[in-house]
Formats: C-alpha cells, structure tokens, sequence
C-alpha cells in the first residue's frame, strides 16, 4: 500500500519500494482489491523481502520507512548508503480477523493512515533542509495518527 501511495504522491520524485521481514510469498488479496478500487496498477506489484535492497547491488535507498508495528523491535539490514530511516507504526491490516466489511474498513483506515504521512513526506522542502532537520522531520510524521472514527 505505502509503494502505490509514495508513488502516485511522490510524481516522480520518489520511486517506493515495499518490502517484509518475513514476506509470505503473496500479496493479501485484500490489500489488491483495496488498491484496485483505488485506481492503482496493481499487475507489477509483488511480495518482497526488505533482504532484496540490502544488498550492495540494490536499488540506492535514500529514505527507509518501516511501518509494521511488529517491525519496531526487530533488527533490520544494515542499508547501503546510509539512507534516512524512521519507524512510521501502523497495525499489520493482514493480521486483522473479522468479516469481510469490517477488514475493508480496517484496511482502508490503514492504508489512510500511510497516505496522510506520505503526503506530509512528499511536501517536506526536502532540497532546503540539512540531514539532522530531515531526520526530525521523517521522525516526527511517524507520530502522524488518522482520528479513531475515520
């Protein structure tokens, strides 16, 4: 979800990759059917292990954003680079039980939650700001919470 959003928000700024620790192999079919009703090309998307851009020939990484709250306490890669990292929590929409319109509801609030920080990032004057004020600044949208009702 984070990919589609910083992608279609970032306008060609930014090039998102989504990644797991422990990908399962697909993407959740709810997940698909939330991007698709959003107008996203969801036929290149597929399920990744994060281990994929750790390596010294990866994609060069200027910004990591990790946003499963299971993920806070892991250990991740060490990135190539040096790109800027911050934790952006977010409950894993995947983990959710509940019927079928429930799990919409809770995946669209999910994916809500990432699109409003992923505004937030693609407006920052990124060009304007020294490393440690954008450091702050990624850190501080990961505080970013959408209203309980929504």
């Amino acid at each position: 979800m984070a990919e589609c959003a910083i992608n279609r928000w970032g306008k060609g700024k930014f090039l998102g990759f989504s990644a797991g620790s422990h990908p399962k192999g697909v993407i959740h079919p709810m997940t698909l059917e939330l991007l698709k009703t959003l107008n996203y090309e969801i036929a290149s998307l597929r399920s990744k292990s994060w281990d994929e851009f750790a390596q010294p020939d990866s994609p060069k990484l200027d910004f990591v954003f990790t946003v499963c709250d299971q993920v806070a306490g892991e250990v991740c890669p060490i990135w190539p680079g040096q790109p800027i990292t911050a934790h952006w929590g977010a409950a894993d929409p995947a983990a959710f039980v509940g019927p079928d319109e429930a799990t919409r509801r809770f995946f669209f609030r999910i994916y809500a939650e990432l699109e409003n920080r992923i505004k937030i990032f693609t407006s920052l004057p990124i060009d304007s700001l020294d490393r440690f004020a954008l450091e702050r600044r990624v850190r501080e949208i990961g505080k970013a919470r959408m209203p309980e009702d929504r």
